[in-house]
């Protein structure tokens, strides 16, 4: 999921979709890809697939689907394309193509790599929402239920914004129907069967591809799973709470055993306790700019921090909160992440996530916090259930177990200690759809780009031959900051979220 932050917003003029009633997009998919070579990227080509908004009435208007793709690099070796999803809901495929993201060389040496923004998203035809809706204040964490009906209120009227300034494809962003683009993807690139990769948020899209179009289906590597058998507001946000604490015990035991962290020696959960509580009291200040830190934008440094993992920089960056010094440079975490008005177009499609009052809506904020008394709360999970409180659109591609039949082999691959998608997660989709599951045992999102060469020789085999690693395979963590950490591997994308 990618977090709205009002600092970073910029005014966009607000445009309806455009769209003339063509031909359903099987017929546009199979006429290809009309490559050209992108402005803004040397090297890369790009082109558009024209899709229907709603796949059950192809007739009722198209959208259009950003494409970006590097070439084989040996043409003589090359086997076909693989597609790529970088998740969020809300990242671009195409945009991060552009800016290099890739696997290995190995993989790029065979295949073309192609990126595609889903429906709504960067350079396909955009879901647009209106500014002044999105920077409306609201209540994040409401203390009553006057606020609980303000969230409800503010969550509407932007849901409403979207539906008037974007037309049908408002209520369209939901994944059963990118994975429906999908398809026509691999018609357009000339693909008899998918070859694919998606991470956190894109396995959605890949596990949905294999459940509708299971005779497509060449090679899927799902990467950092999301579980779509998740069915309470509850059960979400405790299994992303849980997972997040779990993940800040090994942050402590690293700075424990680490003596360049900066609070090494120091009782890191009591300090990150006396920091929680200031920041409930209203108490906690950014010593660089003053500004006040909530206890859920508390929360989103840990999760943040926990992506990499940038341990290093989130002991910094808690030492200086705890000391009042200004944190140097360096120590600067990237806690700006780009406006994205998708998130709850496609994720309230997708997720029926029902929250009825401020008192269960509270009831699951203590417990939670009860389970983890360091963390308190995952700002991911909150920001997912919070943010359908009150959404105007009905939950059309809600939640069920994944059922893959016909399909070949699958390979999901996880970090036994994800900040974002819980390794439970993976292990029930894996243990659901009888795929294969690849546990790399360290830590971080996207276990692909975490520099085990026991991950990628194991995933590009796969992608390569087909040939899954043995049911069980586990890859041993490679420990942040050490010279096998710093080695240059696969370009992860930039995006962060689910």
């Amino acid at each position: 999921m990618l977090r709205v932050q009002k600092r970073l917003l910029t005014a966009a003029a607000a445009t309806a979709v455009l769209g003339s009633l063509l031909a359903a997009a099987p017929a546009s998919a199979a006429e290809g890809v009309d490559w050209q070579p992108c402005a803004d990227a040397p090297g890369v080509d790009c082109g558009t697939v024209t899709v229907p908004v709603d796949w059950a009435h192809p007739d009722g208007g198209t959208t259009t689907i950003a494409l970006a793709r590097r070439k084989a690099t040996d043409p003589q070796a090359r086997i076909g394309s693989i597609l790529m999803d970088p998740g969020g809901p809300g990242g671009a495929g195409a945009g991060e193509v552009k800016g290099g993201w890739s696997l290995s060389a190995e993989i790029t040496k065979r295949f073309d790599t192609v990126g595609f923004d889903p429906r709504g998203v960067g350079s396909s035809t955009q879901i647009k929402c209106g500014l002044d809706e999105l920077i409306a204040d609201h209540p994040e964490v409401p203390r009553n239920q006057a606020e609980f009906e303000q969230l409800a209120q503010y969550n509407r009227k932007l849901g409403e914004s979207c539906n008037r300034l974007s037309g049908p494809l408002g209520q369209f962003g939901d994944t059963k129907s990118v994975a429906r683009d999908m398809d026509a993807i691999r018609a357009a690139l000339g693909e008899k069967k998918l070859t694919y990769y998606g991470v956190s948020y894109g396995t959605l899209m890949g596990q949905q591809y294999a459940e509708l179009f299971p005779d497509k289906v060449r090679a899927l590597v799902l990467d950092s799973n999301m579980d779509h058998s998740q069915y309470t507001a509850w059960d979400f946000l405790n299994s992303e709470t849980q997972s997040l604490q779990a993940e800040f015990r090994e942050f402590v035991a690293w700075c424990d055993r680490t003596p360049s962290c900066a609070l090494h020696g120091r009782d890191v959960s009591k300090l990150t306790r006396d920091l929680q509580d200031k920041a409930a009291r209203g108490e906690l200040k950014a010593p660089q700019s003053g500004e006040p830190i909530t206890p859920l934008s508390l929360a989103s440094i840990f999760q943040s921090s926990f992506y990499g993992p940038s341990w290093d920089q989130l002991a910094k960056r808690l030492q200086s909160f705890a000391d009042g010094t200004k944190p140097a440079e360096s120590a600067k975490l990237a806690e700006e992440i780009p406006v994205n008005t998708v998130f709850q177009s496609v994720f309230c499609d997708d997720w029926r996530l029902p929250v009825h009052n401020f008192a269960e809506l509270e009831a699951y904020r203590r417990t939670a916090a009860a389970f983890a008394p360091d963390i308190k709360v995952n700002s991911l999970g909150w920001q997912a259930v919070t943010g359908c409180i009150g959404w105007p659109n009905r939950t059309s591609n809600p939640q069920h177990p994944l059922q893959v039949h016909g399909a070949p082999p699958l390979l999901m691959v996880s970090s036994k200690h994800d900040p974002a998608t819980p390794y439970a997660w993976s292990q029930a989709a894996a243990r659901q759809s009888g795929s294969t599951l690849l546990t790399y045992d360290g830590w971080g999102h996207g276990a692909y780009f975490k520099n085990s060469e026991c991950v990628t020789k194991a995933t590009d085999d796969y992608l390569i031959t087909g040939k899954l690693p043995a049911k069980g395979t586990h890859c041993a963590a490679v420990e942040p900051g050490t010279p096998e950490a710093r080695i240059a591997g696969p370009k992860p994308p930039s995006t962060i979220g689910f």
